[in-house]
Order: C-alpha cells, then sequence, then structure tokens
C-alpha cells in the first residue's frame, strides 16, 4: 500500500513540472505594421520561448497566407539565449505583402513540442492587417508621390561634357587653320627641314662619286670636267657665298682676286688652272693628257681641303692646364 502510495506520488510530481513547464512555453506573432498601403512589403516575426530540453518544430507556412496575402519569402530561425540559462527563444521572419486593399485577419500558427517523446503543440496569437489604397485628391489633378530632389553634380558626370568641348574647339581650329593656309597657297602639313649637310661635306662625296666612275678613262672628257667644275661651283656658292653657278670662270677668278683674303696664293692658282683647263674642254675641245685630268681632281680635292671650315678640336686637359699657367703668368 505505501509501494502503491510512492509511485503515485512520483507521478504526480512529474505531472506538475510537466504542467509548469507547459505553463512556461509561449508562442506570439506579430507585424511590422498593422497598416500598410497596397503592394508595401513588412515583416511577420513568428517567436516561442521554451525550455532548451523542449524539441520545437516551426509551422509550415505557406506561399499565401490568405487569399490576398502573399509571402514573398523567409529567414532561417535565430535562436536567442533568455536570461534563465533552461530556456531560450527562437524566431523565424516572413516578409509578407498583399496587393488589394481590406482588413485580412491572419489566424494563429502552431508550434509543434517535443518533450522527451510527449508530443504537443501550442498556438500563437492572431494578428490583424489593414491594407490601404492611395487616396486620389481628384480636386487637384495628378500629383507625384514624391517630389524631385536636386543631387549633386559630380566630376564623372562634368567629364565627357569637358572633353566634348575640347574636342570640337581643336576641330573647328583645324578646319579654319586648314582654311587659311589653303588660301596663301601653303601646305596644311610642313615636315621640319633636315639640317642642312656642310658645303665640303657635300663636295668632297661627289668628288668621291667622280672618282670612282672614272669617266675621264671612258673617253668621257668633257663630261668629267663638267661634273667637277659643277661641284667647284656648287661649293663656292655655299662656302664663299660667290654665286659661281651664274658667273663664267673669269667672273669666278674675278671675284677671289678682289677679295684675295679668301683664298691662298697656291690655293687660288689651283682654282685658276681648272676652271681655266675645264673651259678648254668643254668650249675650245681640247686634249688632256692623262696626267692632266688626274691633277684635276687632285687639285679639286686640294682645293676643298685647304678651305673647308677648321673643325674646333675639343680641348685636352694639358691644353686647359697651359693655358690657365699662361693666364697666370701675364
Amino acid at each position: 500500500m505505501k509501494f502503491k502510495t510512492k509511485i503515485g506520488s512520483l507521478v504526480l510530481l512529474i505531472l506538475i513540472a510537466a504542467t509548469a513547464n507547459a505553463q512556461r512555453i509561449k508562442a506570439s506573432a506579430s507585424i511590422d505594421s498593422t497598416n500598410i498601403l497596397l503592394g508595401d512589403q513588412v515583416k511577420l516575426f513568428l517567436e516561442i520561448d521554451h525550455p532548451k530540453n523542449v524539441q520545437v518544430t516551426f509551422p509550415n507556412v505557406p506561399d499565401t497566407l490568405l487569399q490576398n496575402v502573399e509571402v514573398l519569402g523567409k529567414s532561417a530561425i535565430d535562436t536567442v539565449e533568455m536570461d534563465d540559462e533552461s530556456f531560450q527563444k527562437q524566431i523565424q521572419s516572413y516578409l509578407i505583402t498583399s496587393f488589394d486593399s481590406g482588413s485580412y485577419r491572419i489566424p494563429p500558427f502552431w508550434f509543434k513540442l517535443d518533450l522527451d517523446g510527449r508530443i504537443d503543440s501550442i498556438p500563437s496569437n492572431g494578428v490583424t492587417l489593414h491594407v490601404h489604397s492611395m487616396q486620389i485628391d481628384t480636386t487637384r489633378g495628378p500629383t507625384d508621390i514624391k517630389y524631385p530632389y536636386g543631387a549633386p553634380v559630380t566630376l564623372k558626370e562634368v567629364v565627357p561634357y569637358i572633353l566634348g568641348v575640347i574636342l570640337i574647339a581643336a576641330i573647328l581650329f583645324f578646319i579654319f587653320y586648314a582654311i587659311k593656309r589653303k588660301k596663301n597657297n601653303q601646305p596644311i602639313f610642313v615636315l621640319p627641314k633636315k639640317p642642312k649637310e656642310p658645303a665640303h661635306i657635300v663636295a668632297l662625296r661627289e668628288l668621291d662619286r667622280i672618282k670612282q666612275e672614272k669617266a675621264w678613262q671612258k673617253g668621257k672628257t668633257k663630261q668629267y670636267y663638267s661634273e667637277v667644275t659643277e661641284a667647284l661651283r656648287k661649293y663656292i656658292d655655299d662656302r664663299f657665298e660667290i654665286q659661281a653657278m651664274e658667273q663664267t670662270s673669269d667672273e669666278t677668278i674675278a671675284c677671289f682676286r678682289a677679295q684675295r683674303s679668301l683664298l691662298k696664293d697656291k690655293t687660288f692658282e689651283n682654282l685658276s688652272r681648272i676652271l681655266k683647263l675645264a673651259d678648254l674642254v668643254k668650249f675650245a675641245k681640247y686634249q688632256t693628257t692623262p696626267d692632266d685630268d688626274n691633277m684635276t681632281l687632285v687639285n679639286a680635292y686640294f682645293f676643298i681641303n685647304e678651305t673647308k671650315p677648321e673643325e674646333k678640336k675639343p680641348e685636352t686637359p694639358e691644353e686647359t692646364e697651359e693655358e690657365g699657367e699662361d693666364v697666370q703668368i701675364k
């Protein structure tokens, strides 16, 4: 009899503990806002507070809660620790909307509980959602929902316009420049001129060509003397600014005779001999000897080498020291 009494007491204690736990399990539902406009979106929160030893299964919420309330998405179940370490809170949110105006009563959601194999369920509270349409003032006509606002202009937005203005200005400048050049009979694009070669370089190169061709050995004596004198005349024209290309041999010799400081006596004699012999060959059909032909080319080389500008040699350190010593002596 006593044993039965003890068993009864123990069962009673278990039932009392289970009842106490059940009383402390609380499920609730809430929404961000109970009043929305057509198409606005709000969040529906499902929460449950329960002991940690109770296994909770959240309700299976369909894509359409009611005929006019749709579920757009849901979050994962989040667990929050409570002050009482033996309890915890679990939360899951749903994004809902409606496109029809009216008041919609969302019914309670049922959570499934499992306490050591004992299956039970608990409901949440129901919530009401009021969906309002946009009220239109027919007396004022259509108006914007949100008025436009002025945003600051950024550099990224301005740069394309700046580049466009620069490009148009460059095109206009080129057009006016081309028209002006065309009116003056000038080319639009002018290539930079190559630096002029020194006169003696050009003359010596021409004499080297004449020497290689050896026209005097091929019976072309008149051509040979004409080419030699032409090379000398171009050199004289450029080097001494005497218009030898347009003058006769006598006129060229007379110019040098009037300016004897330009040539040494021997150099003057060599030039006179070359020009006079060339005139005899070209105009008097004078028959020259091989020695005359060879000496004419030798004298032409001699004339150019004697009269070409002196090249400035770089001063050596020894010459600089000697000049410094001379200055100190003075």
